[in-house]
């Protein structure tokens, strides 16, 4: 097949989840496809990771992505039917660059990755996939629900827009995919379909981690993503300080990922608590972690350092929207919680109880072994792609 891949972003380097799922999509797909992607390119990804796809792609043409936090994007959004989401990725230069493509390529389908590029492809008979990676609706309806009620409500219009919107394209495309069960039954589309989430397992190996010489309870993400702020927040204020007074190991909470806050490492001056920018090697991370607390209050799709750390053997306590998506269960791969008090005594079993640890280890990485490496899921997404040319 010959296919047009339009994206919101370069999926080079691995710094995000979609980065990660997409990139890894590419890599499956394109030993036996033709793939031309176009996509925005961030300020601070560099020639050298766009000839990182180059590799996999036939052809690989970029755009420069606009600055979202601008006045004139305010401003637009402000007396614009649309969200200030879509008005940050409506690309003139890609709408261009897409139509030239197609008048100059005869392709067997379009695959659009999130809804917001999607006003950026022009009319046509091809069909189009559109593959979510989450309900950004819910996402931002989630965050708008934890403001104050005058700002709430200023906010919850571009909520309404962005409802609209998403559920637009959604009907639109021929195929629309979601990443987990949870986000399908939010869409609400008759024949919307699963590609899931996965882990690079020849990567992403198994070890034992019961005994390393320093316990490190992990929390790990990319905080320009306002889930792992409020994550990073709730793990400081709340249940570390009952980690440290339950817990009879000497422990270290690492918090590691890029864009970290000042005023999340200003939360607490407490030495136990390590902050880690440039850990860039995600491996090398998990490799040197006891536990990944990950207390997901906020967000969608399907987390990424959780099927990450299930496949490297770091047991893993999250709540119940951390765990949704993923066919794992509490107690048997996953401790799940919800209060504190529950998901720091969760921790503290993990670390002082080596036999369920090592129990649960090989369970979660059975699991990511049968249901998340990417090669069968590549084959999932193929399955989608042939039944919209059948």
């Amino acid at each position: 097949m010959k296919i047009l891949l339009v994206s919101s972003f370069l999926p080079y380097p691995l710094f995000s989840g979609g980065q990660v799922r997409l990139y890894n999509l590419i890599k499956q797909l394109s030993k036996k496809h033709n793939i031309i992607l176009v996509c925005e390119k961030r300020s601070n990804q560099t020639e050298e990771d766009v000839k990182v796809i180059k590799k996999l792609c036939t052809d690989v043409i970029i755009v420069d992505r606009k600055r979202q936090w601008s006045f004139i994007n305010i401003l637009i959004t402000i007396f614009s039917s649309h969200p200030f989401l879509m008005v940050g990725h409506n690309h003139y230069e890609m709408k261009k660059k897409i139509e030239k493509i197609l008048l100059l390529n005869n392709f067997d389908l379009i695959h659009v990755e999130t809804f917001y590029v999607m006003q950026n492809v022009p009319n046509t008979q091809l069909p189009m996939v559109l593959v979510e990676h989450n309900i950004e609706y819910l996402v931002y309806q989630r965050f708008v629900n934890q403001l104050t009620p005058i700002i709430r409500f200023i906010f919850q219009i571009d909520v309404e827009k962005l409802r609209h919107w998403e559920n637009f394209f959604w009907k639109k495309a021929t195929k629309l995919v979601a990443v987990s069960e949870t986000e399908l039954n939010e869409m609400k589309i008759k024949d919307a379909v699963i590609v899931p989430n996965g882990v690079d397992i020849t990567r992403y190996l198994y070890q034992d981690n019961r005994n390393l010489k320093e316990k490190k309870v992990l929390y790990i993400g990319d905080f320009k993503w306002l889930e792992n702020q409020d994550s990073a927040k709730f793990i400081i204020t709340k249940i570390w300080p009952i980690i440290k007074t339950i817990s009879k190991e000497k422990i270290i909470l690492w918090i590691v990922g890029k864009n970290i806050p000042n005023y999340i490492r200003q939360i607490s001056n407490d030495e136990t608590i390590v902050f880690d920018e440039n850990a860039d090697d995600t491996v090398a991370v998990f490799k040197n972690s006891s536990v990944l607390l990950a207390p997901i209050r906020v967000g969608g799709g399907t987390s990424f350092k959780i099927l990450e750390s299930m496949a490297m053997g770091v047991p893993v306590v999250t709540t119940p929207l951390g765990i949704s998506g993923i066919k794992a269960k509490d107690n048997e791969h996953a401790l799940v919680g919800e209060s504190p008090e529950d998901l720091a005594k969760k921790v503290c079993m993990l670390l002082s109880d080596e036999k369920s640890f090592f129990t649960m280890t090989r369970k979660a990485r059975n699991l990511i072994e049968n249901e998340y490496n990417w090669e069968n899921i590549a084959i999932k997404l193929e399955d989608v792609y042939k039944s919209v040319i059948i």
